[in-house]
């Protein structure tokens, strides 16, 4: 079968990346107590070089489906401290000199649905869709998406048997929208309000697999303790983005931060230090399944 050759909009193999984490550029003093108000994420850039209209000033409001293993790392929402989609925000928020992030739990449905209440922006693995972007602004993107396949340890799945298995996949989902209407599977597809829901699931017999974003589903299955694993991704072509208000003042200056974090290996090192090492494998050797 084919191997996916990237994950994420840069590869995830530096050695030094993996030592070094995301670094301060020279000058600054993000290594030392401005780095705190960021919890275990090294801040990179120049602080303040952006400016960003916040709902209160000097803090940046975020809502996410929490926590997410890799993304957001913790098992409370208080106790998360680091993770490449918060340690992405450490950064927007240093850059734009903001000392405080106000992290908030809301479920993904609730919020790709817009009624997670007021926020100034957030990084929650959404994938870039037209029918999101009719109601919300995003970012250029910062990762690419692909589609896992999840299963309960040796269980006897492939890609040619898996249509006719029994799915689960979280909802409002753009794994959801890729079941039904592209992988259209012979029965009916089980619809779970979260990860540890759709995971607990597969592990349980309950469904014969999930189908999920890729990093997302990696993380699930490291955390499972060898109870479930993936066995196969998708492409979708698909990007994940900050989302925010639609008409937001700041689209286009976090667009032009996420470039910025992209041009100077910001987004490579979290890739590296936070995903690769949190999974245990590396994701390009998952083998992709083509769509027939």
């Amino acid at each position: 079968m084919k191997k996916r050759i990237l994950v994420g909009l840069v590869a995830v193999s530096s050695v030094a990346a993996l030592l070094t984490g995301c670094t301060s550029a020279p000058g600054d003093a993000a290594g030392g107590a401005d780095a705190k108000p960021y919890g275990d994420c090294e801040v990179a850039g120049k602080k303040g070089e952006f400016t960003l209209q916040t709902l209160e000033e000097g803090k940046l409001t975020v809502k996410a489906d929490l926590p997410s293993r890799g993304w957001y790392n913790g098992d409370t929402v208080d106790s998360i401290k680091d993770g490449v989609d918060y340690c992405i925000l450490a950064n927007i928020a240093y850059r734009s000199g903001i000392d405080e992030i106000d992290l908030q739990n809301s479920s993904f449905d609730g919020l790709i649905a817009g009624k997670a209440g007021d926020m100034d922006l957030t990084l929650n693995q959404i994938t870039i869709t037209d029918e999101r972007a009719e109601i919300f602004d995003f970012s250029e993107p910062y990762f690419s998406s692909t589609a896992g396949v999840v299963v309960k340890k040796g269980a006897d799945i492939d890609a040619d048997s898996l249509r006719d298995a029994k799915i689960g996949v979280k909802q409002g989902t753009t794994e959801q929208i890729f079941v039904e209407s592209t992988l259209k599977p012979s029965q009916q597809v089980s619809v779970f309000p979260g990860d540890p829901e759709l995971d607990a699931a597969v592990a349980a017999g309950q469904i014969d697999a999930a189908v999920q974003d890729l990093s997302v589903a990696l993380g699930s299955a490291t955390a499972s303790n060898g109870a479930i694993e993936v066995i196969g991704q998708y492409d979708s072509g698909q990007s994940m983005g900050v989302l925010l208000p639609k008409g937001s003042p700041n689209t286009a200056v976090v667009s032009e931060i996420i470039q910025q974090m992209k041009q100077d290996g910001t987004i490579d090192e979290l890739s590296s230090k936070y995903l690769s090492v949190a999974y245990g494998v590396d994701p390009t050797e998952i083998p992709l399944w083509s769509i027939e």
